[in-house]
């Protein structure tokens, strides 16, 4: 487990294997880093498929209003969907799309990201000032890898639970 230096800004995604550590740059996009506390203290993040998950690309989860696997899971629409909270600005900066990182899944308008995010299974750097990144893995990487693949998968892997390591 990676040292977390700042519990506000660390998340604690839990997968099937194991538990994923994802620092948040707050200072690079705050506004974006906000959204996913306020989403995981909330709950909203809890039972959430991963439903677009492409090999040697990227694993999306966050669609939070389609993509709960306990409430009202639509495969069709998984990823379609957001939370009940306002689309969010473009917060682009010069970190790269490296593997870990976090970036905020959108529509072609880039200012629509909202709940949903995806974590790059490789350096994806054709993707560097279009997507906000706002987070990185710091540990557990291997877990994100092992989530099963689909557009959507068959069966998809949730997010059991993410939290504010503040708050564990």
């Amino acid at each position: 487990m990676a040292e977390i230096k700042d519990p506000e800004n660390t998340i604690l995604m839990e997968l099937k294997d194991g538990t994923v550590t994802i620092e948040l740059l707050s200072d690079i996009a705050p506004n974006h880093c906000d959204r996913m506390k306020e989403l995981a203290r909330s709950g909203a993040y809890d039972n959430v498929a991963f439903h677009r998950v492409i090999d040697g690309f990227m694993a999306q989860t966050g669609d939070v209003e389609h993509a709960n696997m306990e409430k009202d899971y639509n495969p069709r629409r998984a990823g379609t969907g957001g939370s009940d909270l306002p689309n969010l600005k473009a917060e682009f900066s010069r970190i790269p799309h490296d593997r870990g990182t976090l970036g905020a899944a959108r529509s072609q308008n880039p200012d629509s990201a909202n709940s949903q995010f995806f974590i790059n299974f490789k350096d994806n750097h054709f993707l560097n000032g279009q997507y906000t990144v706002y987070g990185r893995v710091i540990s557990g990487m291997e877990h994100v890898d092992a989530i099963t693949r689909g557009e959507p998968p068959a069966n998809p892997d949730r997010m059991i639970s993410v939290k504010v390591a503040a708050d564990a």
